[in-house]
């Protein structure tokens, strides 16, 4: 068996991850530029082992040099993204992680007065389980989606998008000016808010917040499935639909401005129209709950959330519309 020299080694480590298409390539190339300066080494007095070792160790890591050769990014979230990231990050475990513990601790407050008393260590036990579940969703979906973003953007040119922290800086790197509330960071944050709407909603219906003798209890009356209930899973879909194309165009427009006010609509009337019809919540739940006082609960229940509806609903058009305005103006 014949032992591969150093630059053999390195060669197949420095070819073996890129596409096959390009490997040949790749190859002599390396194959040459290090033949050349083994050689310019050896002409200055050193030997061929010695010249070897110097010239392998001064092109450095072989897996950086592959990702170079196919214009690869050779991190999770480069410097163009990475503040962005790292700010809607901060903002969600500020913000929505101690509300979604906060709901998971009275929940299973409420599933312990219901079962026959509440044990603290069982609930806080819960809490933390959850705490710590829900900060690897919040941590982990905002990194996907960035890290499809690094690799995915093909707005700048290749030396641009290639931008790791030992690229040399250029104006191709310059970010675009847009109005506050429209960046990379927005466009996430939005397209995370409507993932967990999504999925409370799914949860509520098919697991279920509370557990009553060990079955899930659904929030939402579950009749809403035949019609309501989808109509609000596709309200959701059109305000990811509604962020995307807000973040590519790059401003507030008359047309966003109205597809804003009506999806506000959408998602905003049927509820509080549901709400009046007293068809939204489950009488099952708030039998569960509050026992005796059951429909006066879920009475006030739902007109807190009728109203919360209707008074997000208004400022998200009324916002939408100075937006537009303003940026017209500008």
């Amino acid at each position: 068996m014949t032992t591969a020299t150093l630059t053999e080694r390195y060669i197949h480590a420095a070819t073996r991850s890129v596409p096959e298409k390009s490997r040949a390539d790749l190859r002599a190339e390396l194959e040459a530029s290090i033949d050349d300066a083994i050689d310019a080494r050896m002409a200055s007095g050193d030997g061929r082992a010695d010249a070897e070792r110097a010239v392998l160790t001064e092109m450095g890591d072989p897996d950086r040099l592959a990702a170079d050769y196919s214009d690869r990014p050779a991190f999770l979230i480069g410097p163009r993204y990475y503040f962005e990231w790292l700010r809607l990050v901060k903002l969600l475990f500020v913000i929505v992680l101690p509300l979604a513990v906060a709901g998971v601790a009275l929940g299973q407050l409420i599933a312990g007065s219901t079962s026959g008393g509440i044990v603290v260590g069982g609930v806080i036990g819960s809490t933390v389980v959850a705490a710590m579940t829900i900060a690897l969703h919040l941590a982990f979906w905002p990194t996907l989606i960035f890290a499809i973003l690094e690799r995915s953007d093909r707005s700048a040119s290749p030396a641009s998008r290639a931008s790791a922290p030992w690229t040399q800086w250029s104006l191709d790197r310059l970010p675009e000016i847009r109005p506050k509330g429209i960046g990379t960071a927005d466009l996430v944050a939005s397209l995370v808010y409507v993932a967990l709407m999504i999925g409370a909603l799914l949860w509520d219906q098919f697991v279920g917040f509370v557990f009553i003798d060990g079955d899930g209890v659904p929030i939402l009356d579950p009749a809403l499935w035949s019609f309501w209930l989808p109509v609000l899973l596709v309200a959701l879909l059109g305000e990811a639909v509604f962020a995307v194309l807000l973040f590519r165009s790059g401003r507030w427009t008359a047309g966003l401005a109205i597809a804003n006010a009506v999806l506000a609509l959408v998602f905003a009337v049927p509820i509080v129209w549901l709400v009046a019809q007293d068809a939204l919540l489950n009488p099952a739940f708030f039998a569960a709950v509050a026992g005796e006082d059951a429909a006066e609960v879920g009475s006030i229940v739902g007109i807190v959330v009728a109203c919360t509806a209707a008074a997000i609903a208004v400022w998200d058009i009324v916002d939408g519309i100075i937006k537009a305005v303003r940026a017209r103006r500008g």
